[in-house]
């Protein structure tokens, strides 16, 4: 299920195959003549109100979607913050220290910013653990020079070093929080639901074979984009690190 999700147009193919197909056995049940008045009448009813609710449950998942993309955005934004000023800070430090600080920094932001873009799960890895070595080299070198002189001046880089580090975390953390698989599954059963219910409602046989394609086409498509949304890697659209790539250039260029 999970690597079904993290996939957006898999998500759009096998959504729309498995709706389209509900929709077929719906009329496949229906008998040759047209359904009485009365009956056919609840059954609109009935297709009405499951439409109305899976609409809001559609609606709700997009908006958890959204939401998790603007914390990812807003955390990318916080780390370039975060590595900017601890950069600034560091030339407090002894003119030594400041070199191998900051130039662990540069490198450190290289990393981050390869996380945003890469979409290679090796790959990913290999920035994962680079990451990890740097942050254990950076703390430690604020932290010796700290120990050997406690200064104000010392425990405020450290302070900065440890937001450069717990932004990372936060902004980990936001990638993995994902909508839940259960979500997905009750969308899916209450529109394979409604399908079955529309195709078993359809009025002519010749002319719900077009007709039919509507419907599971929309939905598959506010799937697909939900999908998107809500896989940062994998997806279409997707966190650019443009405050980070910013911050990169300038510190490059000085």
């Amino acid at each position: 299920m999970n690597n079904l999700i993290k996939s957006p147009f898999l998500v759009l193919s096998l959504s729309f195959v498995i709706l389209w197909v509900s929709a077929r056995i719906g009329a496949a049940f229906r008998k040759q003549q047209l359904l009485e008045d009365d009956l056919r009448h609840d059954l609109d009813l009935v297709v009405g109100a499951t439409l109305t609710l899976l609409g809001l449950i559609i609606g709700f998942t997009f908006s958890m979607a959204v939401n998790r993309y603007d914390q990812r955005k807003n955390y990318e934004e916080a780390e370039a913050n975060a590595i900017g000023t601890e950069y600034v800070r560091v030339g407090l430090l002894p003119a030594a220290d400041a070199v191998k600080v900051r130039a662990l920094l540069r490198g450190y932001l290289d990393q981050r910013v390869l996380f945003y873009q890469t979409r290679d799960e090796h790959a990913l890895q290999q920035i994962n653990l680079a990451t990890a070595q740097l942050q254990t080299d950076l703390w430690s070198a604020v932290q010796d020079l700290a120990a050997a002189q406690p200064t104000p001046v010392l425990a405020l880089t450290l302070s900065g070093m440890n937001d450069v580090l717990n932004s990372q975390g936060y902004t980990q953390a936001a990638w993995w929080n994902r909508i839940p698989g259960a979500a997905w599954v009750l969308m899916a059963v209450i529109a394979i639901c409604v399908n079955v219910m529309f195709g078993y409602g359809a009025r002519r046989r010749k002319a719900g074979i077009i007709h039919m394609l509507v419907l599971p086409l929309v939905l598959s498509t506010a799937f697909f984009l939900i999908a998107d949304i809500d896989s940062p890697r994998r997806g279409v659209i997707r966190v650019s690190p443009q405050n980070l790539l910013s911050l990169a250039n300038s510190l490059h260029v000085q």
